[in-house]
């Protein structure tokens, strides 16, 4: 028996759709992107890819005339974020982020830093909250960008993105979004906040094979940021220099076709399930396993109360335990698979209360049932009375 509850680094399983679409695109189709002589196989790639562009741009709130010609592919929100940052990246200029970031943007900003640029960490609350109002202190002396994530990978905290965009918008501060945790569970209308850009990922909420991401773009923050990688792109092939057309001059190189081709089958999945069908069921259970772990003597739980908007992502510690070790009993003795450590998030963790210790992260997902969380209360209510 195996309970994965370790849906915040990745969805697991995925719609059969998914994979049955990936298999299709390998055994059947498998052309490369505009690499072809304009076969029925390279037809199909190409409608693929355009396809999922256009319905990603849809589902994500594109800006309406230019939905999926400004929907670029990455590899991971870790690529997006990159694209963006070292595509912006002027000696002086000034950036302004959250204590409560991943690792994907903190790490590239601290190189940016090292080069000259000016970072602003603004300290979120110990629930995991940025309020708005230090959003608003953070710009009033100017700022060249602003970068938050919707909501955290370590606690669950859901920002208020609204908010935090009126603020950015006040201040012509451009605003990029990362949407890991977010995108395909919580609705994100990009050209209604007005984002400079939006970075996803394809294999958490949006049910998606790894190896999957992109950015949503502002048109014109798209034309002014440049490419971090240059090359063929299947397109303008007489000319020596990176084009300067969307997508082409974000996506050198060779795509990845069968993901993007599971990605396309997992959209359309949660356009048929409902997205909000989908995140009522994830509440349901993770409001299931807040309560029961509120029952235990010794485990606290990091981060927001119960009425705080959050996401069913929960770290929590028990007293006397290492969290490493716990995850060992709970993985060896009950099946059921979570995720200890800092999640690769340590400011979080600084601002949260549980560094350098960390924590052991449960994130329950669409598939998981309430049998698998009335075993996970038990089988950590055992644990904590050892």
């Amino acid at each position: 028996m195996s309970i994965y509850l370790n849906n915040a680094a990745t969805t697991w399983p995925k719609p059969e759709e998914t994979a049955s679409a990936m298999f299709d695109f390998i055994t059947r189709d498998g052309a490369n992107l505009a690499r072809g002589s304009a076969s029925q196989r390279d037809i199909r790639t190409l409608d693929d890819v355009y396809t999922c562009r256009a319905a990603l741009a849809k589902f994500l709130g594109g800006y309406e005339k230019h939905s999926a010609k400004y929907l670029t592919f990455t590899s991971c929100v870790t690529e997006s974020i990159n694209v963006i940052l070292k595509g912006t990246a002027k000696q002086d200029m000034r950036i302004v982020t959250s204590s409560m970031e991943h690792n994907a943007v903190i790490r590239p900003l601290r190189s940016l830093e090292e080069a000259g640029a000016q970072v602003e960490v603004i300290q979120c609350s110990m629930r995991g909250y940025l309020d708005p109002k230090s959003v608003d202190n953070a710009l009033r002396s100017h700022a060249d960008l602003a970068i938050f994530s919707h909501c955290s990978n370590v606690s669950g905290s859901l920002q208020d993105l609204t908010a935090i965009a009126e603020v950015c918008a006040k201040y012509s501060t451009p605003l990029v979004v990362d949407s890991a945790q977010t995108a395909g569970i919580v609705p994100i209308d990009t050209e209604a906040l007005g984002l400079a850009a939006l970075c996803f990922t394809g294999h958490k909420g949006l049910m998606g094979p790894q190896g999957t991401g992109g950015i949503l773009w502002r048109p014109d923050f798209a034309e002014k940021c440049q490419p971090l990688i240059e090359g063929g792109t299947g397109s303008f092939s007489h000319e020596e220099r990176q084009p300067k057309q969307l997508p082409d001059k974000f996506e050198s190189g060779t795509l990845n076709l069968p993901g993007i081709a599971g990605l396309l089958a997992s959209v359309k999945w949660i356009e048929e399930t409902g997205m909000s069908a989908v995140s009522e069921r994830e509440r349901i259970l993770g409001a299931k396993l807040e309560e029961g772990m509120l029952g235990i003597d010794g485990l606290r739980i990091l981060g927001p109360a119960a009425e705080d908007p959050r996401l069913p992502v929960y770290s929590i510690n028990i007293d006397g335990k290492d969290n490493a070790m716990l995850a060992r009993e709970l993985s060896d003795r009950f099946g059921i698979e979570t995720r200890p450590g800092l999640h690769c998030a340590p400011l979080a963790h600084r601002t949260l209360g549980s560094f350098p210790e960390g924590a052991l992260r449960l994130s329950p997902g669409y598939f998981n049932t309430e049998e698998d969380i009335d075993i996970t209360i038990d089988a950590l209510k055992t644990l904590a009375k050892r």
